[in-house]
């Protein structure tokens, strides 16, 4: 696919620190906001951005600490503080309105946003996510989060590390895809091996219950609410799926076959059913 609009990094200082993220498509098209997960950062995004880029102006941010945006001080990487950082990103670039599309973690920020902003959002996607996670997934993030290696002899050894820890995200990616996907999370240091562009103080963060109860936030959310669950996801259990659709009138589900935590989004029932809920105008 040709992008018309070239892709473009935006910095902004918001909440007291140089937040960075990705814009694609046209100033002044429907404004769609993509935030990734816990490891993750905003070139996560960009199979599904670049698509997205034909209808709507589309950003991708670098949470605090990731990517290319400033590391904070290690107490302050909590959902509040995230939620805090979308706010004032928000409003140092000027947005009024928007969608909010949240992986995991992302997710995790977008469903603490929505209720606090109901004037702000016009759609809500979770990607993978609930107000309760599964703990047998919430064990395998921190076993490979705390557990990661500090550095990485070359790319290859990266893709390869992807390869092993985040297989049921990457599955249908090939070699390829996957290093293009990988390089994005590390950088060269002086010593000329790779190492992670994440603040380590992430790793072993004690995470911080955000202050409105996940499940109160959740039914607060005043928009409608796309559910992306990947069928084999180890962190969306099917019954809390079930029971989030109960708790929200303004809630739908699609499951992504052979995909686990989380969809790329570039799936074809993934791309599908989120191109058709955010062409739904104004949010209804």
């Amino acid at each position: 696919m040709t992008n018309l609009y070239p892709v473009r990094d935006i910095f902004v200082h918001a909440n007291g620190i140089r937040h960075h993220l990705l814009a694609r498509g046209a100033p002044g098209a429907p404004v769609v906001m993509m935030i990734h997960g816990l490891a993750g950062q905003a070139h996560t995004f960009d199979g599904i951005a670049n698509f997205l880029a034909a209808r709507f102006h589309v950003y991708c941010l670098d949470v605090r600490g990731r990517g290319e945006s400033e590391w904070g001080p290690p107490e302050q990487y909590t959902i509040d503080t995230y939620v805090q950082d979308l706010e004032a990103v928000r409003e140092a670039l000027g947005l009024q309105r928007f969608a909010l599309v949240g992986t995991s973690m992302g997710g995790l920020i977008t469903m603490q946003y929505a209720p606090r902003y109901p004037e702000r959002i016009s759609h809500a996607v979770l990607n993978d996510i609930g107000p309760e996670i599964d703990p047998a997934g919430l064990q395998r993030i921190l076993a490979y989060l705390q557990g990661a290696p500090e550095m990485f002899a070359d790319l290859k050894a990266v893709a390869r590390y992807y390869r092993q820890h985040y297989a049921p995200m990457v599955a249908n990616l090939n070699d390829d895809q996957l290093l293009e996907f990988a390089r994005y999370n590390v950088r060269r240091s002086d010593a000329g091996v790779y190492v992670w562009k994440m603040d380590p103080a992430i790793r072993t963060a004690q995470p911080a219950p955000p202050s409105i109860d996940p499940w109160e936030a959740y039914r607060a959310i005043s928009c409608p609410v796309l559910i992306v669950r990947g069928a084999q996801s180890d962190v969306l259990s099917p019954e809390t799926a079930r029971k989030m659709l109960e708790a929200n009138p303004r809630a739908s589900l699609v499951e992504v076959p052979g995909v686990g935590h989380a969809p790329l989004l570039t799936e074809p029932e993934a791309r599908k059913a989120l191109e058709a809920f955010l062409a739904r105008s104004d949010g209804h």
